[in-house]
């Protein structure tokens, strides 16, 4: 189509297709220039600025004025300028205009299809490949976090409130001996897993919000279970410093095959100075050995030269992080802000972007960086728009779900259900919702007996296994 296109200044190039900031701004066009421009493209010359780069997180939002198609043709056309929100009349052609705001309509359509409209009234889900019913195993958990196997049937899971309990036979036997956590926002205890070889020390490892005052920070235990206490209690890893906010904990733990532990930690809030410094713990992953010491081959070292445990930078709040049966490598799922949570593969000294670069907004609608790619930035696997909230993450192994083999399994806390990704090598070929609406999907196991574990935040506090049916 041809169209005649306005020059704005620099400073007024972020046009918007809704409200920027409540500033009363005054649009002036100077020049005019005849070209073609597609609705992706007008998006990206006029409104992007405002509400960044990609237009399915921008539509995620409550809409004040409207988002049926004369909604948008409406604000397009005449803006509200008390808002901050320019019109664009004498900017676009009246098709040009219906054309943008059929594109942006098309977003909302696929947010839309995150809003499940049914209840499970029954414990069968049945999905494109596989119909699974779900099996209690455990209630009255609030909410259950992290979940660990133990070698004679029984089941550790982590409540967030502070409190670790085994479960047997659905009862649940608390197990004394867990330290003081700061349960307040995101905090608590959190994650959980065994030591390689326990065996034989009967070791365990757990992630935590360690209180220091007003402040706290991610922690990693190492403690021994005997019956139902804990002994030999020792904090092996701090991530400093401490702070004041109360979310973003990250808090995954995952041994590879070595028996390094890996422990994912968020940068507390503060993206501005966390992530991309290499003097702080917070926004990163960490390698340390089972006993808390560092690698000598980990990929940085301080000022004196010695190895520190940071493994990788610029993560924003990773909660989920498991190793692919496959080929070994350890893959991390993190939230983004509003749009652009992530599936990464964790590489040595990488840098994940974050806020160099994301493919998502602030939670007002502001944009954080122009940047979805940069030199030297790792890119993820997979982002999704709008964000999922995602969590635990594991990989389906075993032949009790055929046609699941090999794929990756997420858990999504904000639509509250689970999302299945297929994959061919590193490319995700698909994607599958998985036990709608059945609650925020905190964790995600697969357990020694073949079957998929799932903790869920529902009424009921739940963890359940899935059973394959016929």
């Amino acid at each position: 189509m041809t169209k005649t296109l306005f020059v704005f200044p620099v400073l007024l190039l972020s046009g918007a297709l809704y409200f920027c900031t409540k500033e009363k701004k005054e649009y002036t066009p100077v020049t005019a220039i005849t070209t073609e421009r597609t609705p992706q493209e007008n998006y990206q010359n006029y409104c992007s600025g405002c509400h960044g780069e990609k237009m399915d997180a921008f539509v995620d939002r409550g809409w004040k004025h409207g988002n049926t198609l004369n909604d948008l043709v409406k604000a397009i056309t005449k803006g509200y300028e008390d808002e901050g929100m320019p019109a664009f009349e004498k900017t676009f052609s009246k098709t040009e205009i219906e054309e943008l705001a059929d594109y942006i309509l098309n977003g909302i359509k696929n947010r839309a299809a995150y809003d499940f409209e049914t209840v499970p009234k029954t414990g069968i889900f049945e999905s494109e490949k596989l119909t699974v019913k779900l099996d209690t195993v455990a209630t009255g958990l609030a909410v259950p976090w992290g979940m660990a196997f133990l070698p004679e049937g029984s089941l550790l899971v982590t409540e967030r409130g502070g409190k670790l309990y085994q479960v047997k036979d659905r009862k649940n036997l608390e197990i004394k001996g867990v330290p003081e956590v700061l349960a307040k926002g995101q905090g608590g205890l959190l994650d959980i897993v065994l030591d390689p070889e326990f065996v034989k020390n009967r070791l365990i490892y757990f992630s935590y919000s360690k209180p220091k005052g007003n402040l706290a920070t991610t922690a990693v235990m190492q403690a021994k279970l005997e019956g139902n206490r804990l002994t030999g209690q020792k904090v092996i890893f701090e991530a400093l410093p401490y702070a004041s906010t109360h979310h973003h904990y990250g808090s995954r733990l995952v041994f590879d095959s070595k028996g390094y532990l890996f422990i994912s930690v968020g940068e507390r809030g503060n993206e501005k100075e966390n992530p991309q410094s290499l003097e702080n713990s917070l926004g990163k992953i960490h390698r340390i050995k089972a006993d808390g010491s560092i690698p000598a081959d980990n990929p940085f070292k301080d000022k004196s030269g010695k190895p520190t445990s940071l493994y990788c930078y610029g993560n924003r709040n990773p909660q989920g992080m498991t190793l692919n049966p496959s080929t070994g490598e350890l893959w991390e799922t993190e939230h983004g802000p509003r749009g652009g949570d992530e599936i990464n593969i964790i590489k040595p000294s990488a840098n994940y972007g974050w806020p160099v670069t994301s493919y998502g907004i602030n939670y007002n609608g502001t944009t954080i960086t122009d940047k979805i790619t940069a030199p030297g930035i790792e890119e993820p696997l997979l982002y999704w728009l709008p964000s999922i909230a995602p969590s635990g993450t594991a990989f389906v192994t075993g032949d009790r779900y055929k046609p699941w083999k090999g794929a990756l399994l997420v858990g999504s806390l904000r639509f509250k259900y689970l999302n299945l990704c297929y994959l061919d090598g590193y490319k995700i070929t698909g994607q599958e919702k998985l036990l709608k609406n059945i609650g925020r999907l905190r964790d995600v196991r697969m357990g020694p007996d073949g079957y998929i574990y799932v903790a869920v935040e529902d009424k009921k506090g739940s963890v359940f296994r899935l059973v394959p049916v016929n």
